[in-house]
């Protein structure tokens, strides 16, 4: 381990992120909303605090290794939800304790978009847009925006690139470069965010809205500048644009690059995996929409407009609400709950375990039944019409098996914490895929639970995000040995 290396590295992503608190301090002083003291506040303590890890190894210039790269993931994954906290822990409004400004910040950062604020519509427009900030900052991932625009790093991109970009197959590049890859990454996420903003204002809501409502939805974040988040506009044509991109969104961020370069759609009807996240989307809409008409909970055109939107919502862990899904009857909201489980494909800005893997895990469970049938038949398991190697295979059964081990242990905690078993499992649920509303009492906020159960639930929404592997090697001896 190159403690120097990490050290600069970490100082430097500090530096960087301190910039991130100067916005807020422009919209506190365009509305004159009294809150910039927090902002300017912890700009400075973020920036010296970097300042003062990078100056002393500022000449440190050696090659980042892999081991190394995960430290530096999981090292500033932890000190970026701590930073990210200061304006909401020196805010007058909300009064947050330090426990529960963390909460929401590594929540926005995670794109979890679980909070434990309530009267958001009477909070300060600079910290509702902070929020909104901090879900579209986390949704590509600040280590990607940070070698896209830092190339003079220098030291490993590609460790921290691997350490932090989900999927099971994030080895192939879109372009040959790094940087390069980073960078059209960023350019498809920020070119997904202004036409978003400007289809929710045409649509029918205020620039401030509509551009901090963009910054969530692009990020699948589920934050809103509401209490009554999507519900509060009352507007089904607001809804569909959400659909439209929370779909795009959750699809895989290389298919838009291929699109957009070969001026094609085909590269979305050629993938698997996204056709199965169309179909299991689609399915989902269908029952939600039907059961929600047939148990009279909503007339013909409204069961239609809020099933479709809450199933692609709480699909792809985006977790918009129009309504409070989680006192829907009968079956519904385990339904959905269960559907963030699959969340969006890999390579895209949503969570759960992604689709690819539930596909791949779908296959072997096929094949094993093939092979009962058949003992000494050769059944290779295919995407795509290629054939996956047998370690791909195998990390997907050792990711799902951690993903399971890590819910359940979580779970168990929280309610041995005092919580009841719906709340509990239901909480690391929503938490581990990234989604944020979950059932019982965290139905519509988590003020309400126990500190413990905050700070399992911070470690469960960063577990998911990292997605398992790269937090949980650091905890394992091996990976400590020389």
């Amino acid at each position: 381990m190159q403690r120097a290396a990490i050290q600069r590295i970490l100082g430097m992503l500090l530096m960087i992120i301190s910039i991130s608190m100067l916005p807020p301090v422009l919209v506190s002083w365009w509305y004159d909303d009294g809150a910039m003291v927090p902002f300017i506040l912890a700009f400075f303590s973020t920036l010296v605090t970097g300042l003062l890890l990078w100056l002393p190894v500022h000449r440190f210039r050696k090659e980042l290794r892999l081991r190394d790269g995960f430290i530096v993931v999981a090292m500033f994954w932890l000190v970026l939800g701590l930073s990210g906290s200061i304006p909401l822990i020196f805010s007058a409004q909300p009064e947050l304790s330090i426990t529960d400004a963390v909460f929401e910040s590594v929540s926005g950062l995670t794109t979890t978009g679980a909070t434990v604020i309530t009267g958001l519509d009477g909070l300060p427009k600079s910290i509702l847009y902070y929020r909104q900030q901090l879900q579209w900052l986390g949704g590509m991932g600040i280590i990607v925006l940070a070698v896209a625009i830092l190339p003079m790093l220098g030291i490993g991109g590609m460790q921290l690139y691997r350490a932090e970009t989900p999927g099971p197959m994030k080895d192939n590049k879109l372009t040959p470069r790094i940087t390069e890859t980073a960078k059209a990454l960023w350019y498809i996420y920020l070119g997904l965010t202004v036409l978003c903003a400007l289809a929710y204002w045409a649509a029918g809501m205020s620039g401030f809205d509509a551009l901090a409502h963009s910054f969530s939805t692009v990020a699948i974040g589920g934050f809103s500048t509401h209490d009554g988040s999507m519900g509060h506009f009352n507007s089904p044509l607001i809804e569909m644009v959400a659909v439209v991109f929370m779909l795009l969104a959750g699809a895989n961020f290389s298919l838009h690059f291929l699109a957009w370069r070969n001026m094609s759609i085909k590269p979305y009807m050629g993938d698997a995996e996204f056709k199965v996240y169309l179909k299991v989307l689609a399915f989902v809409a269908v029952i939600t929409c039907g059961y929600l008409y047939l148990t009279g909970t909503f007339s013909g055109y409204d069961s239609i407009h809020n099933g479709i939107f809450q199933a692609v919502s709480i699909g792809t862990t985006t977790g918009f609400t129009t309504a409070e899904y989680h006192n829907w009857p009968g079956f519904l909201p385990a339904l959905l709950l269960l559907t963030s489980f699959v969340g969006g494909c890999a390579g895209s800005t949503g969570g759960g375990m992604k689709v690819i893997r539930v596909l791949l895990l779908f296959k072997q469970g096929m094949r094993e039944v093939t092979r009962l049938i058949h003992p000494s038949a050769q059944v290779p398991v295919k995407i795509g019409g290629k054939v996956l190697e047998e370690r791909v295979i195998d990390a997907v059964w050792g990711f799902f098996s951690l993903y399971v081990g890590s819910y359940i242990a979580m779970a168990l905690i929280l309610a041995a914490s005092g919580l009841d078993l719906l709340t509990a499992f239901s909480a690391v649920a929503a938490c581990m895929n990234n989604l944020g509303p979950g059932l019982g009492d965290v139905g519509s906020q988590y003020g309400e639970i126990n500190d413990v159960a905050k700070w399992v639930l911070c470690f469960a929404m960063i577990l998911g995000r990292l997605e398992i592997f790269t937090v949980l090697v650091l905890l394992t001896p091996a990976f400590w040995r020389r």
